[in-house]
């Protein structure tokens, strides 16, 4: 079984522009050979259109004609020149400065804290540490433990905020479908009006509200400002009552 890129649209270019028989183009491509039948019969890969393996450099044209010229030889294919290319690129591991690296296991108290979903091999992934010292954290056997206080790693910089939301948030569709699974139903929204939990009365609110605006309205009025002319006139009549009395 040969492992090569395209392998239907391979099988489909030669099923249409060689005389090879099923059986070779089916150990060429790494597929069955009643699959291969059903590519010339067009009941399989119809929409798929045929990619020529000679032009991307997987089959040499002495090797086709090999083949063609007998249906027992089977042909080799040849390592892509495009493989290289398309093969996933591998994430180096996370570096964290020498500076921030004391910060992460406040970051991991954090995500105990607040995310425990999160499964711990994220958390290790994210921040570039490992599940010795996140166990080490959550059974507070951490060395440092007396100085660990849980901190959001965006605000120490050790993960961005895209980061930490696409973290979050496929631990979060990841739990609701165990729960659901599980047949667990959510409470819905954690915090809700007072009046929907029945700690509060609306109408002993009501009743509370109207003696305030009562109790607002009974009060006396402001006394009227003294003006200095009252003043003045205050003063003219204590002296001419202290003329009388001598």
């Amino acid at each position: 079984m040969s492992d090569i890129l395209m392998p239907k649209a391979t099988a489909v270019w030669l099923v249409d522009n060689t005389s090879l028989t099923f059986e070779q183009i089916a150990d060429f491509c790494g597929l069955h050979p009643l699959e291969v039948k059903g590519i010339a019969d067009g009941e399989v890969a119809r929409d798929i259109r045929g990619a020529d393996p000679i032009a991307n450099g997987q089959l040499l044209r002495e090797e086709l004609d090999a083949a063609q010229a007998s249906p027992a030889y089977r042909m080799r294919a040849q390592k892509s020149r495009h493989a290289e290319l398309l093969k996933p690129a591998k994430k180096a591991p996370r570096y964290t400065p020498v500076s921030r690296r004391q910060d992460r296991p406040d970051a991991i108290a954090w995500f105990l804290r607040n995310h425990p979903e999160v499964p711990d091999s994220q958390v290790s992934k994210l921040l570039g540490t490992t599940k010795a010292t996140i166990d080490q954290v959550r059974n507070r056997s951490h060395w440092n433990t007396g100085n660990i206080k849980p901190v959001d790693p965006v605000t120490l910089g050790l993960v961005t905020q895209l980061e930490l939301d696409g973290v979050v948030m496929k631990a979060a569709q990841k739990k609701a479908k165990d729960d659901a699974r599980k047949g667990i139903v959510s409470d819905g929204p954690s915090l809700r009006p007072a009046a929907e939990t029945g700690l509060v009365d609306p109408a002993a609110e009501a009743r509370a509200a109207a003696a305030a605006a009562a109790e607002s309205d009974a009060e006396p009025a402001p006394s009227k400002p003294v003006s200095d002319k009252d003043v003045f006139s205050a003063d003219v009549f204590s002296d001419a009552d202290l003329v009388d009395e001598e």
